[in-house]
């Protein structure tokens, strides 16, 4: 009930009706988009998207050829402390697009499917920040969360043990190749591959668990 509601007061902001297709109901069709942001820091509120990498997941397989990769022109100077967590320097961004053009591309490209990633709900509350200005509203998509995934699918020996979530940790458990550097595309293959692999997993249904 909560979700319809706030769904109904998504649609009901959306002030540019190019956008529409986001409020489409989803078809029977398999489609996901794994996805990314670097940013200048973990604040949405005051924080900038340096970069957002995504890919398509049709039919349980990951579309190499449907990937997006936009590097975004910050407005604020990139700090040395923000370089040394994503490692985008100003001369990386040098040939960078506008904000606007590339959470308008960005929106395009996700439609209205269901979105894949880790910590998601930071990567999305980025994308937000930048969609309210841009079309009057959140965006509507549905999330999965990959750590939680991971954890309903962890199988416990105890009730006290502790289940490391970090990102590398569940690659190396999945036994999942890394590519190389972590930036936002291949952070989303590689969630792509983590969904993929955690989705043919039963979820443990153990006395731990």
């Amino acid at each position: 009930m909560i979700n319809k509601l706030k769904y109904k007061y998504q649609k009901a902001k959306l002030k540019n009706k190019d956008f529409d297709f986001l409020f489409n109901e989803l078809d029977d069709n398999e489609e996901y988009v794994s996805f990314d942001c670097e940013t200048t820091g973990l604040n949405p509120k005051k924080d900038e998207i340096l970069s957002i990498g995504a890919v398509k997941l049709i039919d349980n397989k990951i579309e190499f050829s449907e990937s997006f990769e936009k590097f975004l022109s910050p407005i604020n100077h990139i700090s040395q402390e923000s370089i040394k967590i994503h490692h985008i320097r100003p001369c990386d961004i040098a040939n960078c697009i506008d904000s606007k053009i590339a959470i308008e591309e960005f929106l395009h490209f996700i439609g209205n499917r269901t979105l894949i990633g880790y910590y998601i709900k930071f990567d999305i509350a980025m994308i937000n920040r930048y969609a309210k200005k841009l079309i009057g509203t959140t965006i509507p998509n549905k999330s999965i969360e990959l750590s939680t995934m991971y954890y309903k699918r962890y199988q416990k020996q105890s009730s006290h043990e502790f289940v490391d979530l970090k990102f590398d940790t569940i690659m190396e458990k999945l036994d999942l190749p890394k590519l190389g550097q972590h930036d936002a595309l291949n952070d989303a293959v590689m969630s792509a591959m983590m969904y993929l692999k955690l989705k043919h997993m039963a979820e443990y249904k153990g006395a731990y668990s």
